[in-house]
């Protein structure tokens, strides 16, 4: 199935086409980290690879296959822990080696199964156990009253 990008598609079509093809495009590269020799022993590497793809879309919103600056900044401000344009540059430099100033798929895959530690890493195991340990409220909230208020 070929999804080609026609005029005629506007809003939310034309996104939900983007994001397939993004899809594709990761799932491809996915399938090379599963062949590659170097990551052989990982641990379940098949469903790590599908983690880290949904929240690289998550963060590569206008879909050019990289994570920019202020996509970085976005992810730091919804994970509750915003950075200076400083510090997230140093972070993307850390990511790429400092060879560019977007983080590729590729890169962020490499720096989530890395052993070395990076600060990236870092945010997004905490992402997750931050989400896991936070109970959402289920149903209409409380009544209050006058004196219940600060």
């Amino acid at each position: 199935m070929s999804l080609m990008l026609n005029n005629s598609y506007q809003g939310g079509k034309a996104f939900g086409l983007l994001k397939a093809k993004q899809q594709g495009r990761l799932e491809e590269i996915n399938k090379e980290f599963l062949c590659d020799p170097k990551f052989s022993d990982e641990e379940n590497l098949e469903e790590k690879l599908a983690v880290f793809k949904e929240k690289y879309m998550e963060f590569d919103l206008n879909n050019h296959g990289e994570i920019d600056l202020m996509s970085v900044k976005r992810m730091m401000e919804k994970l509750g822990a915003p950075k200076t344009h400083l510090e997230l540059k140093r972070m993307i430099s850390e990511v790429t080696g400092g060879v560019s100033e977007t983080i590729s798929y590729q890169d962020f895959v490499n720096v989530m199964l890395r052993k070395r530690s990076a600060v990236l890493k870092l945010v997004m195991m905490f992402e997750g156990k931050a989400s896991e340990s936070i109970p959402k409220p289920s149903g209409p909230p409380p009544e209050r009253d006058i004196a219940s208020l600060p």
